[in-house]
């Protein structure tokens, strides 16, 4: 069933602004949503479209080099971590449980299962290139990917072990971690500690970057994207998607107030929790819109399923534009331009290494 747009609870993909509309509304009511007509491109537009793209979203940079000796013992540390579901209490969830990297690093739910079956109340955004955002989580509480995997481990909804004494002692339980641990930091008079943990899986998901058509436009290839994907690419930069969703990621870069021209209803107060802040409050991480057309359900709490009607209620509440159903068609089509490659190797679940006698048994409780 279709949800009118003032009845669905919205949220993520936050706001999108010009100045135009920020100083309308600092003196009056907003104007009637505009219907706004979808561009005509010559052939020969490409390479112009290229560089304008390029000035607002340049290039995604190359994951950080993991070929040999510490950083690439890391990143194999890291990368069994991220599968390994005895960091969780009933040894049944892992990073990989809510983030699938071979389903572009989600799972797929409105809001993942964790410890028990119990659910938070935001949906889990994918971890493939969140290593290019300004923060982590939806209310930016974490600064990095290497804190972000601090969370979920101690979580009581999602991987519930009662404390970072509890988690190392399960690192330390399993005798083919120490090596592992050793070679990653060679330097540190104890290497198998739960800090240690977390920089791991921050190296490997560093690595997760996903590279598209998109890219190869922008790098000079004017039949990577379709005619259609072009058209949306040229409504992206005029309508103002491009005002938050910037640069190599297409978003994650900054934080906006949901609902910016037209009011969200919602009750997340968004980063307000984490800031105290009222200037925050209904306020979100932009996200990424990288392999966006693989990564719904949308919006923080997964309140929508088709990305055509997530681009018309951004449209809508957050520039004040009621989108033609040409260019919610043409937006989908370059969205999707916007699916990448993950590399296989780095999705493929590792080979584990085995319990000890010690190692804590499964508890559900």
């Amino acid at each position: 069933m279709k949800r009118s747009r003032n009845d669905v609870r919205v949220e993520g993909l936050p706001g999108l602004s010009v100045l135009v509309f920020a100083l309308a509304l600092a003196c009056s009511e907003p104007a009637p949503p505009e219907e706004a007509s979808a561009p005509e491109l010559s052939p020969d537009s490409a390479p112009g479209l290229a560089e304008r793209a390029n000035s607002a979203l340049g290039a995604l940079p190359t994951p950080p080099a993991a070929a040999e000796g510490v950083a690439a013992a890391r990143v194999a540390l890291g990368r069994q971590l991220y599968h390994d579901a005895r960091l969780s209490k009933n040894h049944d969830v892992s990073c990989a449980s809510c983030h699938q990297l071979d389903r572009f690093g989600v799972d797929g739910d409105a809001t993942s299962a964790g410890h028990r079956g119990q659910r938070g109340d935001r949906n889990a955004p994918t971890v493939l290139n969140a290593s290019l955002h300004v923060a982590q989580f939806w209310d930016g509480r974490a600064a990095d990917v290497e804190e972000q995997a601090k969370g979920p481990v101690l979580n009581p909804i999602e991987m519930a072990l009662p404390d970072v004494a509890a988690a190392e002692a399960v690192l330390r339980s399993i005798p083919g971690y120490r090596p592992a641990f050793e070679a990653a930091f060679p330097d540190a008079p104890e290497p198998v500690s739960f800090d240690h943990m977390a920089v791991a899986i921050g190296a490997f998901e560093r690595q997760l970057l996903t590279p598209g058509p998109l890219d190869a436009f922008l790098a000079g290839d004017a039949s990577a994207l379709s005619a259609e994907q072009q058209a949306g690419l040229e409504t992206f930069l005029t309508v103002g998607c491009i005002t938050c969703h910037m640069g190599p990621a297409v978003g994650g870069s900054l934080y906006r107030k949901l609902g910016l021209v037209r009011p969200f209803e919602t009750s997340d107060v968004g980063r307000f929790a984490v800031t105290g802040n009222e200037a925050d409050r209904g306020v979100f991480k932009v996200p990424s819109l990288r392999n966006v057309a693989e990564t719904g359900p949308w919006f923080h709490d997964g309140s929508v399923t088709e990305l055509a009607e997530a681009v018309r209620l951004m449209g809508h509440h957050q520039l004040g534009v009621d989108l033609s159903e040409s260019q919610v068609r043409q937006l989908v089509a370059f969205l999707e331009s916007l699916t990448g490659t993950v590399d296989p190797d780095l999705a493929a679940a590792p080979e584990l290494p085995a319990s000890g006698p010690d190692t804590p048994a499964p508890d559900p409780s």
